[in-house]
């Protein structure tokens, strides 16, 4: 104990005796600069209300701003669909696409009113003679899901060209690596160069989508089990009792639960891999990996705001010690 209380006492006499040393290294405004005040046009351009805006969509289309950037115009032509293909001067593309957007839309539409029109008349016919010959039309129902997902692919194949396309005399752009994964996962991928890590990120997606179909088809199963072993009147007598239905009910609920986490986790992951590393193409590692550690004098007013030091005559004078680190790399 003894031992203890002497070298409490040595740490407390060392940091006494360099403290008049210590209190000389910043200056105080480095830490009561206001770096979020008005002034301040680092901070406004950071803010959260400039990550895009209206103006600067529409300026950027407008005049072909070669400043406005990618995701500010793949944002905006997520609402205005050809404002992509508008910046990039492929106006040709437009109408086009328009037209088949138009057309897959309204066939849709119109066959999904065509299915809906014959249920209903299947469904008083039935009511009023069980026997009727009369039947739902579905491949009514199988057009209309074709046209709306024509319109879908078309919608998603317009956002993939305008990305294609922008700036393409500019290469190794994070914000295409990104848009490209986001838009196909693995596409980023490919487009920094790293195609072997195309089938990691797709055996993950296509494995956690083959566990989350297992699941909800176990999960659907239980489920159906558990609401005829429990209905009233229930005549059930399979070899598989409520309780159990119902525990397995809830195992395979949560496992199916854990599987879409899988899916968004494998999906959003690659996106931010194709972000960084395509940040980090121009970034190159010197095989000269080295630290040097040495004693430094450190002057007042320096380029690292250093504030002279007041030591009423000590042997420091106005000057700060210091160790100072070399990093090689």
């Amino acid at each position: 104990m003894k031992d203890l209380g002497l070298k409490i006492l040595f740490v407390l006499v060392c940091m006494a005796a360099f403290s008049t040393g210590l209190k000389a290294q910043f200056r105080e405004e480095a830490f009561s600069q206001n770096y979020a005040s008005p002034s301040d046009t680092t901070a406004s351009k950071d803010s959260i209300d400039q990550m895009w805006s209206f103006k600067e969509f529409f300026h950027g289309v407008a005049k072909h701003d070669s400043t406005l950037r990618i995701g500010s115009l793949f944002a905006g032509s997520t609402v205005f669909v050809g404002a992509e293909q508008f910046y990039n001067k492929q106006y040709w593309k437009i109408p086009i696409t328009y037209a088949g957007l138009g057309t897959t839309i309204a066939l849709g539409v119109k066959y999904q009113k065509q299915y809906k029109a014959s249920k209903s008349a299947y469904e008083l016919a039935f009511e009023a003679d069980p026997e009727t010959t009369l039947t739902v039309d579905e491949d009514a129902k199988k057009m209309a899901t074709y046209m709306f997902a024509g319109a879908g692919l078309i919608y998603w194949g317009t956002l993939m060209d305008g990305v294609v396309n922008y700036k393409r005399d500019i290469k190794g752009q994070a914000g295409k690596a990104t848009l490209y994964s986001i838009l196909l996962p693995g596409l980023g991928q490919a487009y920094n160069g790293e195609y072997w890590k195309i089938p990691i990120y797709w055996g993950a997606l296509v494995g956690s989508y083959h566990y989350w179909a297992t699941n909800n088809k176990n999960y659907k199963r239980y489920k159906r089990i558990h609401n005829e072993a429990t209905a009233e009147d229930s005549t059930y007598e399979g070899l598989i009792p409520a309780e159990r239905a119902l525990y397995y009910r809830n195992v395979f609920r949560r496992f199916r639960d854990y599987s879409v986490v899988a899916i968004v986790g494998s999906y959003l992951l690659q996106v931010i891999d194709a972000n960084v590393f395509a940040y980090m193409q121009d970034f190159e590692v010197n095989e000269d990996l080295t630290m040097k550690v040495s004693p430094a004098v450190i002057p007042q007013y320096n380029e690292f705001a250093i504030a002279p030091v007041r030591t009423g005559g000590s042997f420091m004078g106005n000057n700060a010690v210091g160790v100072k680190i070399g990093l090689t790399f």
